[in-house]
C-alpha cells in the first residue's frame, strides 16, 4: 500500500468521528440574542510536516524514507518560504522537521535503526553551505517560524528493511523505548551540531502512527516520554492514533500532562507541489506537507505561499474562526473554544470559566478571544475582567468585533456589558 493510500485508507475509517466532532466544536460556543451572536471562535494553526529533507527523493522503494516526493532538491528559499508565509499571516507556522540530512558529522552512523545507511551512514553530500544559509533563515525568524520535532530518520530500520514509521509501528505501538530515547537523543544532538536552538515544544509523529495513552506492554506513553524532553503538545490526525476515542474532550485530548490534538484532513496530498490550494478547514489544524507551500522553480515559491495567505486570511475575517498567532495562543484558545461557556442576557454575556479551569495547567496565560457580530456599533466594558485589543471589521449593514479578554483575576464566571457606541 503507498503512502497515500494507506493516509487515505486511514483518514476514511476514522472520518465519521473527526468530522462530527469538527463540526459540533466550530459551533458549539456560539449564542445569539437579538442583533448580536457571540462566539469563542475556533483557532486555526498552521502544521507543515517533513521540513529538514535536502534531497525530494522518495527512496520506499529502495528501502528509504519517504522524504517529500518531489522531483528536485530542497534549497534554502524553501525554509524562506515558511517564513514568509508566517510574516503575510502575522503568525508562526509549526515546520515538522526531519533532521537526519542536517548531520555534517555522521554521528549517525552510531545508532543503525535511524537511516537506511545504519552503520555505513555517510552524509557528505549534503554537507555544504546552504545548512549554513537554512539555519540562518531559522534563527533569525523565530517570530514566524517554530521547529517543531518530527523526526530524525522519518521511519525505522529493522535490519535492513525500512519500516513504518520512527517512533510507533503501524498499530500505533511505540517502539522499544531504548531505542525511542537514543532517537530524541540524536534529535538533539544535531539540533546543537546546527545551532538550530533548545529542544522543541511541539511533536508531529512521523506517518502520522501513534498512540493515546498506553501501547503494547509499554509501562510509559509515547507523550510521557517527550514530556521529560519539554514537549508540550502534540499534533496527529485521529483518524490514524490508537485509542483516539480516549482522547477525553473529542478534537483532543490530555495524554500523560501533554495535549494532543486532532489534525484532521489536509486540503493537498502528500507530495502535490506548485498547487494552489482550495477547499475549506474543517478543523483546527492547517495541515500541508512541505511540497505544498512551494513550486517546481523555487523562485516562484512566491506564487504558492500568497495561494495560502489568500486562501486563510479570510479566517480571521470569520465570527467562527481566528488563525492563532503562536501555538501558545493555538492551544490556549481551543481549549476555551471547547470548554469555555457563554450566555448572554439583555445587555451583558456571562463567560463561565469553571470546565476550563480543571485544565488549567494546559494554559500558559489567563487569555482569550471572543468574537461579536452585531448589527450596530458596540462599546465594551467590564467589573469583572481586563479587555483590550478591540478590533472593529466593518462590512455595509454590521459589525465584526474580535475582544480579547483576560480573566487575571481566576474567576469562575465573569461578566461584560456591552451598549450601543
Amino acid at each position: 500500500m503507498t503512502r497515500r493510500e494507506f493516509t487515505r485508507k486511514s483518514t476514511m475509517l476514522g472520518a465519521g468521528l473527526a468530522a462530527s466532532n469538527f463540526l459540533v466544536f466550530a459551533g458549539k460556543r456560539a449564542v445569539r440574542y437579538a442583533d448580536l451572536n457571540l462566539t469563542i471562535p475556533l483557532p486555526i494553526q498552521i502544521v507543515i510536516d517533513d521540513v529538514g529533507w535536502w534531497s525530494g527523493k522518495d527512496g520506499n522503494k529502495r528501502q528509504e524514507p519517504y522524504r517529500t516526493g518531489i522531483g528536485r532538491n530542497h534549497v534554502p528559499a524553501d525554509y524562506q518560504a515558511i517564513v514568509d508565509l508566517g510574516k503575510k499571516l502575522g503568525v508562526r507556522p509549526q515546520a515538522a522537521t526531519i533532521l537526519c540530512e542536517w548531520d555534517r558529522k555522521n554521528i549517525l552512523r552510531e545508532v543503525p535503526t535511524i537511516t537506511w545507511m545504519r552503520e555505513k551512514w555517510d552524509n557528505s553530500k549534503w554537507v555544504g553551505p546552504w545548512l549554513d544559509e537554512a539555519a540562518d533563515i531559522i534563527r533569525s525568524n523565530q517570530s514566524h517560524y517554530e521547529l517543531t520535532m518530527h523526526g530524525v530518520g522519518h521511519e525505522y530500520w529493522a535490519d535492513e528493511n525500512m519500516t513504518r514509521a520512527e517512533w510507533a509501528d503501524r498499530s500505533g505501538t511505540m517502539r522499544p523505548l531504548d531505542q525511542v530515547e537514543t532517537h530524541l537523543d540524536y534529535f538533539e544532538k544535531l539540533l546543537h551540531q546546527n545551532q538550530l536552538g533548545s529542544f522543541p515544544t511541539a511533536f508531529v509523529p512521523t506517518a502520522f502512527l501513534h498512540g493515546f495513552g498506553l501501547t503494547g506492554t509499554h509501562p510509559i506513553s509515547m507523550a510521557e516520554v517527550v514530556k521529560k524532553r519539554g514537549i508540550e503538545y502534540i499534533n496527529t490526525p485521529f483518524s490514524t492514533m490508537y485509542n483516539a476515542e480516549g482522547a477525553q474532550f473529542g478534537v483532543f485530548g490530555i495524554d500523560s500532562g501533554v495535549i494532543t490534538i486532532d489534525r484532521g484532513e489536509d486540503l493537498l496530498d502528500w507530495n502535490d507541489i506548485g498547487e494552489r490550494p482550495s477547499g475549506v478547514l474543517t478543523g483546527p489544524t492547517c495541515g500541508l506537507h512541505w511540497p505544498n507551500l512551494l513550486h517546481e522553480d523555487p523562485l516562484r515559491n512566491t506564487e504558492i505561499v500568497d495561494a495560502w495567505v489568500n486562501l486563510l486570511k479570510p479566517y480571521n475575517d470569520k465570527p467562527e474562526t481566528i488563525l492563532a498567532g503562536n501555538s501558545s495562543l493555538f492551544r490556549n484558545q481551543l481549549i476555551h473554544h471547547v470548554c469555555t461557556k457563554v450566555q448572554i442576557q439583555e445587555n451583558k454575556f456571562e463567560i463561565d470559566f469553571r470546565e476550563t479551569h480543571t485544565l488549567k495547567d494546559q494554559l500558559s496565560d489567563t487569555r482569550l478571544t471572543l468574537k461579536i457580530a452585531s448589527d450596530s456599533a458596540l462599546t465594551f466594558h467590564s467589573e469583572d475582567v481586563t479587555l483590550s485589543n478591540v478590533k472593529t471589521h466593518q462590512g455595509r449593514n454590521d459589525y465584526l468585533y474580535t475582544l480579547e479578554v483576560d480573566n487575571s483575576k481566576g474567576l469562575d464566571s465573569a461578566w461584560v456589558k456591552f451598549e450601543s457606541s
